[in-house]
Parts: structure tokens; C-alpha cells; sequence
């Protein structure tokens, strides 16, 4: 295919230039037919994804980040045991160890938020993932040297604390940005993940973790058998260099940053980095802070996310090691036997996030949906540990189906509790999220180096690993279903909080106020309220009917 380039100044020069290129064209490009008939028979469509819409392809390959995000995480609960071995640790010791992931886990939550926000959730998963697949593959080297070793872990943790955020950013501000003729069909293909799909969409993202805790237990053990400890994190270090590399290929994507001027002139870099500075700055003043610990329904958020954490971390930091004394396994099965909750929490993860959309669709309030899903979540863990810690004369293996089910049912959170920072404020989710986790980062700290110090003391899995789990299973049950809400937003516009509007509930308010106030009207002046409207994901399913009582009133 040829092609004429030609540089215009003037109104003239473009007049007299469009002339000589249509002449060119007429002389130079093939004709149309010929090339139909040339290309008759031929159809390229590949890779089979390439024809996918961009919304899926990032959910797919942010699926697939977790998925490395948990390999690298599990991997250390395998390599614990024969670590312990060789360098002669006691519980406490493997705690301490195990634990460190999650310093770098909790200090990074909030900075994740902020980054995701200002700088778009694609680069920030970019830079978490590589940074946490180069500390992974860096682990061996320094593993005789336990300060060393902590370091490695924390800088695993600060990559992948980075990522929750970024992935909530994508997937509450997605958009695409073409411009289109129609209004209608921009409102459609500018949106970002509609409400009754964002269940799934939050569940297949996170639900990677499930998947990727089967596969580092799934293939860690005869990695470590065969190859040596050491093996199992240079490979898996691997994988996240070459997600990276990968990922540099998927074209677009990118969420709407706070701020235009992020982007770097070459003329003037300097100057752009204190503008992007400033401005970066100014957007985490915008934030309403003291709003958001104002408010009963981000502190049940805030618990709640403390609550499932720390039965979620020391279950999936000790079950290996519970599985290999209490079943007396080696490593391989106890391995294998690990795998069943996470593998069961994959179709678990499935079904509970099309029933929390298929609710939502028919109407159920999106509040009474969230409960139902999280009270699903931490009941059924903690009456399954409370029949695996009572002295009933269960037989092994009837108590590893009783945690299996259990754990695996603690999957509906996420159709539940992971879904309410997006509910509430498409514009602060990453930053919600970024609150939540960094609370929900303590029980990996505590809680995993606890439950060490507890069995070095105690030599009891009921109180070491159980009474607290359920402690706080049945606890946040009770907080969540009494405050849980994605209502206070709204009441924070209109007392005045939110006066710039930058959250999707202020564009409702502003739209429903010109509807009520009878000076709605179908044209451009508007357009850009519902283009906004759009962009965030709100249904709009209440704006027609809003709109269809107008016109009947009129």
C-alpha cells in the first residue's frame, strides 16, 4: 500500500494539495477490484483474540497477572519446609519469615491507590509485576542471609501490594476512547464495565489468585523434588519478566489518568515533572479523607476486609505445613492436598458472581446483594473450622473436606465485599481499596507470625490457627451486615462535600436535578453530563425511567 504524505500551512496549500493527491491516488494505488480478487480466498485472523473487544483482553491478562501474583506468594509456603530443614528454623522463625511478604504488602497499599489514580492502573500493574518477579528470582541468592531474605520478601509484597489497586482502577475506569458520530453508540462503547457485568468481571480478575495458588501448589513440590528449592523461584520469577514483556504488546487499555500533563514533553521535562508533580499532589487533596472515615460503611469495609485476611493469610501460610504433621504427607501431598480449597474456590468464584449479577439485573438492591454474598463468605469458614477443631473423632480426611468447603465458600467476598469499592465511587475505588487493604495486610503480618509463636507455645492447631479465624469470621459478619452500604456517597454531594463532582454519584445528581427541574432536554448542552454518566459505570436503567416520567409530566 502506497502513500503520499503532503505538509499544509495554509487554507490554500491544503485546497491545492488535495487536488495533486487525488491525482496521485488515481496513478499510484492499485485498483480496488484487483486487489479483492488478489486477496480473494485469504483470511488472516490471527491471534484468535485479536477480534476480542480491549475490555476483555485486559481483564484477561490482568486474570492472568494474578495468577503470577499468587504463585509467587505460595510459593514460600512449599519452600518453607525444606528451607526450615536447611537452615534450621524453628515455627517462629518460618513465621517471621512467611510474614515478611507482608510488611511490603501493607506499606504499599495506599501509594498503590494514589498511583493507580494519578497514573492509570495499566502502568502501575506493569511496574508491580516486574518488580515483584525480579525480588522473587532474587530469594535464593540471599536466603542464607535472613535480613536479606526479609527484604526480597517485602519487596515481593510492595510489587504485588501495588496491584490490587491498579486492577480496581481498570476495572472502574475502563474506557475506550474513540469518538464517535452517534451519541448512543458513544454512551455504549465509552462506558466502563457496566454494573450487572462488574461481579464477574471483579471475580474473574481476582479469582486469578485462586487459580494461581493451585497451580504454585500444584507445581512447586516436584519443582523443589527434582530441580531443588532454588529452581522454583528462578522459574516463577520468570513468568512475571515474561507477562511483562507480553503485556508491552496489548494496545490500549489505558485508564483515564487524574491528570493530563502526566506525560512528559521532550521539550521540557523538567517542567512537565513539576506540573505532573503538582497536580498529583492536588489530586490527593481532592480526596475527601476525613469523608471517607466518617463514614460506617467504609469502617465495615475496613473490618470486614481485616476479618476474611486473616483466615484467608494464615490458612494459606500454615495449611501445608498442618496438612503435612496432622496427615503425617510428605511434601508433595501435603501440597496436593492444599490445592483443594483454592481449586474448589475457582468454580465456587463462578457461580457466585453470575448469581450476585443475575440478582442485581432483576432488580435486588446492590446493598442486599453484597451482604448476602459476604455473610456467605465468613459463616460457612467458620462453622467448618469449628467442626474441624472440636474433638468429634472426625477422621482426617473429613476434616480436609470440611476446610475445603469451607474456604472455598469464603470465595463469594468476591462478589461481595471486593465489589462495594467499585459500588461505591468508580473515581476512589483504587483508593478504597488501597484503604481496605492496607488494614487487611495487618493479618498477614500478625496473624501468620502469630500463629507460629502460638504453636511453638501451645502445640495446638485449634488455637493457634482456628479460634482466631473464627473469631473474627463471626465478628465481621455482625459489623457487615449492620453498616455495610454504597449509599453514603450520596449523601456526602449533597451536603456539600463533594462539590467538584468528580465522583459518579455527583453526575447522577446533576443530571436527575435538571430532569426534575424540567430543563432537560435531549441536546449537546447535556450530552456531556450523560457521556460523564456513562464513563462510570452507573446504570442507567434509572436515568429512562426518570426520563420517561418527565416527558409523561409533560
Amino acid at each position: 500500500r502506497h502513500r503520499t504524505i503532503v505538509l499544509c500551512s495554509t487554507q490554500q496549500d491544503i485546497k491545492e494539495n488535495h487536488n495533486k493527491v487525488s491525482k496521485t491516488k488515481a496513478n499510484v494505488l492499485p485498483d480496488h477490484d484487483d486487489v479483492e480478487q488478489q486477496l480473494e480466498g485469504f483470511s488472516l485472523n490471527w491471534p484468535p483474540w485479536k477480534n476480542l473487544p480491549l475490555r476483555y483482553k485486559l481483564i484477561g491478562t490482568t486474570s492472568l497477572a494474578f495468577v503470577i501474583c499468587n504463585m509467587d506468594k505460595v510459593n514460600l509456603s512449599i519452600a518453607i519446609i525444606p528451607l526450615s530443614h536447611q537452615f534450621g528454623w524453628n515455627s517462629s522463625t518460618a513465621g517471621l519469615v512467611q510474614s515478611s511478604f507482608f510488611w511490603g504488602y501493607a506499606l504499599s497499599q495506599l501509594p498503590g491507590g494514589w498511583l493507580a489514580k494519578v497514573f492509570g492502573g495499566r502502568k502501575v500493574l506493569e511496574v508491580g509485576v516486574l518488580v515483584w518477579s525480579v525480588a522473587t528470582a532474587l530469594v535464593p541468592f540471599l536466603a542464607g542471609y535472613l535480613p536479606g531474605l526479609l527484604l526480597t520478601r517485602i519487596l515481593v509484597g510492595i510489587g504485588e501490594g501495588v496491584s490490587p489497586s491498579a486492577a480496581t482502577d481498570l476495572i472502574a475506569r475502563h474506557h475506550v476512547g474513540f469518538r464517535l458520530l452517534s451519541i448512543l453508540v458513544t454512551l455504549e462503547s465509552m462506558r466502563s464495565i457496566p454494573l450487572e457485568e462488574r461481579s464477574r468481571a471483579v471475580a474473574f480478575v481476582f479469582g486469578g489468585l485462586s487459580v494461581g495458588s493451585v497451580m504454585g501448589l500444584l507445581f512447586a513440590p516436584p519443582i523443589i523434588q527434582n530441580l531443588g528449592w532454588e529452581s522454583v523461584f528462578y522459574l516463577f520469577g520468570l513468568l512475571g519478566v515474561v507477562w511483562f514483556l507480553g503485556f508491552q504488546f496489548l494496545e490500549g487499555g489505558e485508564t483515564r489518568p487524574a491528570t493530563e500533563s502526566l506525560t512528559l514533553s521532550q521539550g521540557n521535562t523538567t517542567q512537565s515533572w513539576q506540573t505532573s508533580l503538582k497536580e498529583m499532589n492536588s489530586s490527593i487533596k481532592d480526596v475527601p479523607w476525613k469523608a471517607f472515615f466518617q463514614s460506617r460503611a467504609v469502617w465495615a469495609m475496613i473490618y470486614a476486609h481485616f476479618c476474611g485476611s486473616w483466615g484467608h493469610y494464615t490458612c494459606l501460610s500454615w495449611l501445608p505445613t498442618y496438612f503435612s504433621q496432622e496427615l503425617d504427607l510428605n511434601l508433595t501431598e501435603a501440597a496436593w492436598v492444599s490445592i483443594l480449597p483454592p481449586l474448589a474456590s475457582i468454580f465456587v468464584t463462578s457461580i457466585a458472581s453470575q448469581l450476585a449479577d443475575s440478582l442485581i439485573s432483576k432488580g435486588v438492591e446492590t446493598t442486599t446483594v453484597r451482604k448476602i454474598c459476604q455473610s456467605i463468605a465468613f459463616l460457612s469458614p467458620a462453622v467448618c473450622m469449628t467442626l474441624s477443631s472440636l474433638d468429634l473423632g472426625l477422621p482426617p480426611w473429613e476434616i480436609v473436606g470440611l476446610l475445603t468447603g469451607g474456604l472455598a465458600l469464603s470465595s463469594f467476598a468476591l462478589s461481595g465485599l471486593y465489589c462495594t469499592h467499585q459500588d461505591i465511587s468508580p473515581e476512589y475505588a483504587s483508593i478504597l481499596l488501597g484503604i481496605t487493604n492496607t488494614v487487611g495486610a495487618v493479618p498477614g503480618i500478625v496473624g501468620v507470625a502469630l500463629t507460629g509463636y502460638l504453636l511453638d507455645t501451645t502445640h495446638s492447631w485449634s488455637i493457634s490457627l482456628y479460634a482466631p479465624s473464627i473469631f473474627f469470621y463471626l465478628s465481621g459478619t455482625v459489623v457487615w451486615l449492620a453498616f455495610a452500604s454504597r449509599q453514603f456517597m450520596l449523601s456526602l454531594y449533597e451536603a456539600g462535600i463533594l462539590q467538584n463532582r468528580r465522583t459518579h454519584v455527583g453526575y447522577v445528581s446533576e443530571l436527575m436535578l435538571l430532569i426534575d427541574s424540567k430543563q432537560f432536554d435531549f441536546n449537546l448542552e447535556e450530552c456531556p453530563i450523560f457521556l460523564r454518566c456513562s464513563l462510570t459505570g452507573y446504570n442507567l436503567g434509572v436515568f429512562w425511567s426518570r426520563i420517561d416520567d418527565h416527558f409523561i409530566r409533560n
